[in-house]
């Protein structure tokens, strides 16, 4: 459908049928315009996979079976790959999957900057660096809407913490902002072209974000062309006014009340009452339809040429067990303990409730319904077989009370409800105290029955971590803490066993500090998706050669991280950023803190070489000079694997503060035993750049550049200078 048909379109519409455009007729869908053959718009949730249905204005499961799906890993798991192959082939199977659901945009994939690693929906986002963010989100995106669905980013913006989101007002400078919180929403624009973008809750400088001109019209529009959607967060509209006027195109919410949303008939009214200028209002509701149309018509959902999508096949599958092999951090491997040897065991003893608990119904809105889910004792068994007496303990107990979403949908209003923000001291109740009794009593049980299971047992392997009861949205966790007592269990079992293989399964940082030292091998996995336990296992037992970078910093504590040494977090009505750019290994490396595992960590079973990096300013270029990075890496251990090298530039002589260094180029090079290859990589000059705060615009200073070959932040191979000019 050309422009001038979609024009003609919106001048049949009536100003009722145009509002009813552009916001909820149900909980994850707008009305259509069946006259003129505009279906409603239909969105659900991600980004694990497409969420389950629910009644149209009831929170209520539907109770059918065609909405169960396949359980993708959770984007900090595929941020971890480092493999943009494997984002596009995520995003691709999500896009599959959604339109054969009949949705017409997927809410996925999150990409907010990991300011902390307390904020619960970390295990939604691509970690704590701009720049690997962009790189992973813009094929994600790709892969989605190549199947006729549009992407929805979210949440835009600067959206890095649950504490209080709904009012939450970001002080931010304007370098920080657009130095690490807007990079990734630039590039899945620009170079994404993606049709989606969702405001956050919290507010920028005292405005909801959800109705910022500066985000929405300045920003998106103006400044990067975005021709797409802007859709509400459910739920974070709060003003009529602002969201007719400053760029929201489709205002979503989690209430019944359709026709009482902000942009439905409190709309209309404020136009027949003249509070707006009418001429100006109707030029804004048809802007807005025009989006829509627009993005209908790229989906082929006004012409009838649409994809129909699908579901999971042989070869989603083998999507969904590579992403997750791949996603798998070695972190310590002192003395060679890990691969363990099958032969050499007759009995393995498996401890830790993570090894035997699905997570895919939990975390708020990016629960599912999946098809299946392997747990890492059921991946373990699948492995071995019969020829290995499996044995397992829980190890600690968890009474699992689950979260406020109404993960089994038996609660009505769960979702409603999450608007409710109680920002009080909770009171300790008498039923509270009990449960922490028999918390107590049951984890002494445990204990000791793992304990005495241990010194029976070949190998032992720790399978703990965290949980949806704290990985989830609506909440942060108060620290960096395991819970359920396992630091102590862990403790307790390297005691008895020091060669226990210690795996956590998380979708963020946690607090190792009281065991790690002790810990001879140790394994991080993620909320890794359906095939997550055949991975994990695999990589136990040496089938698979983990390959796994980590996408943000561990600190040794909470105490440790910039938001709270040079910010504020988790505030009150306000929070400062007063880190500024010194966000993750940026703060760490220039103040020389210590941490537990780098930015960018990620060990072997083989042995990787990086030497002889050297470069070449390229004078001539579309984008102007770009640097062309070339080094030689091998293999020189006894099996295939793949290192992820990493490329930092330091300014030499900086002229403004600047981190110590950042990111500016990486690649998974998979090897051969033996195998040497040289790689060339581009830096372009926006790899120099930084904001000027005083112009508003991204500038590069002429000087001296050093480029680090990197394993990791902290594991500097090689280093390099060379004279950039402007």
């Amino acid at each position: 459908m050309t422009k001038e048909k979609i024009e003609k379109l919106i001048a049949q519409l009536t100003l009722q049928e145009k509002v009813d455009m552009i916001h909820g007729n149900g909980f994850f869908t707008t009305k259509g315009v069946e006259r003129l053959g505009i279906p409603p718009f239909k969105t659900s949730d991600g980004p694990r996979g497409v969420r389950k249905d629910f009644e149209n204005d009831a929170w209520k499961d539907i109770g059918l079976s065609y909405d169960y799906v396949s359980y993708l890993p959770c984007n900090s798991a595929l941020a971890a790959t480092w493999n943009r192959a494997l984002a596009h082939a995520a995003g691709g199977l999500l896009g599959k999957e959604a339109r054969g659901r009949g949705k017409d945009m997927i809410l996925a994939p999150g990409i907010n900057i990991m300011r902390t690693p307390l904020c619960g929906r970390s295990f939604e986002y691509m970690g704590e660096d701009p720049y690997l963010v962009s790189e992973m989100v813009v094929p994600f995106v790709q892969g989605v809407e190549e199947n006729d669905v549009a992407a929805c980013v979210k949440h835009y913006a600067v959206n890095n913490q649950e504490t209080r989101r709904l009012d939450v007002d970001v002080d931010v400078s304007e370098r920080a902002l657009r130095e690490i919180y807007l990079p990734g929403f630039e590039a899945a624009v620009r170079k994404g072209n993606a049709k989606g973008i969702m405001g956050a809750y919290n507010k920028l400088g005292g405005t909801h974000c959800c109705h910022h001109d500066g985000l929405l019209n300045q920003i998106l529009r103006k400044e990067w062309g975005f021709e797409g959607i802007t859709v509400s967060d459910w739920g974070g509209v709060h003003d009529t006014k602002e969201a007719l006027m400053n760029g929201l195109d489709m205002e979503m919410s989690v209430t019944s009340d359709f026709d009482a949303y902000y942009m439905a008939d409190p709309l209309i009214r404020m136009i027949e009452n003249k509070e707006v200028d009418k001429k100006t209002a109707l030029a804004k509701i048809d802007e807005k339809v025009r989006h829509i149309l627009n993005v209908m018509n790229l989906l082929h959902m006004l012409d009838g040429e649409r994809s129909a999508g699908g579901y999971n096949d042989y070869n989603d599958k083998a999507i969904l067990r590579q992403t997750a092999r791949e996603s798998i951090v070695l972190l310590k491997n002192d003395k060679g303990i890990l691969p363990l040897d099958r032969k050499k065991i007759k009995k393995l003893l498996v401890v830790g409730e993570n090894a035997n608990r699905q997570h895919a119904p939990g975390g708020g809105s990016a629960e599912i319904k999946a098809l299946y889910e392997i747990t890492p004792l059921l991946g373990i068994q699948m492995l071995l077989g019969g020829n290995t007496e499996v044995v397992y303990k829980p190890g600690y107990y968890n009474e699992d009370v689950g979260n406020i979403w109404a993960n089994t949908g038996d609660s009505e209003n769960g979702q409603a409800d999450s608007l409710n923000q109680d920002n009080g001291t909770a009171q300790v109740s008498q039923g509270a105290l009990e449960k922490q009794k028999r918390q107590q009593e049951m984890n002494e049980k445990y204990l000791q029955d793992a304990l005495l299971a241990a010194g029976d047992a070949d190998a032992v392997i720790f399978v703990g971590g965290l949980t949806h009861d704290y990985d989830t949205e609506g909440q942060d966790r108060s620290d960096m803490k395991l819970p359920y007592g396992q630091d102590r269990l862990i403790s307790e079992l390297l005691k008895v066993r020091p060669d226990t293989v210690v795996t956590l399964v998380a979708g963020s940082p946690v607090d190792m500090s009281a065991w790690l030292d002790d810990a001879k091998a140790l394994v991080y996995s993620w909320y890794a998706g359906m095939e997550g336990g055949i991975a994990l296992a695999e990589v136990l037992f040496g089938e698979v050669n983990p390959s796994g970078h980590l996408p943000e910093t561990f600190p040794v504590s909470g105490k440790d991280c910039p938001a709270v040494v040079l910010g504020e977090y988790p505030g009150g009505d306000k929070v400062s950023y007063g880190e500024g750019i010194y966000v993750g290994y940026r703060y760490y490396d220039t103040f020389d803190v210590s941490v537990a595992f780098p930015f960018g960590y990620g060990l072997s079973y083989t042995d990787f070489v990086m030497t002889g990096i050297r470069a070449e300013v390229i004078e001539d270029t579309a984008q102007g000079k770009s640097v062309k990075v070339s080094f030689d890496i091998s293999n020189t251990g006894s099996r295939a694997g793949a290192q992820v090298a990493q490329i930092y530039v330091a300014d030499k002589y900086p002229k403004v503060k600047k981190a110590a260094k950042e990111l500016k180029a990486f690649e998974k090079i998979y090897l051969e035993a033996g195998e040497t290859r040289e790689v060339t990589l581009m830096l372009e000059r926006e790899a120099f750049t930084y904001f000027d705060e005083e112009s508003h615009s991204f500038k590069v200073d002429a000087g001296s550049y050093m480029l680090l070959l990197a394993k990791n932040a902290e594991e500097i191979v090689d280093v390099t200078e060379i004279e950039f000019s402007v």
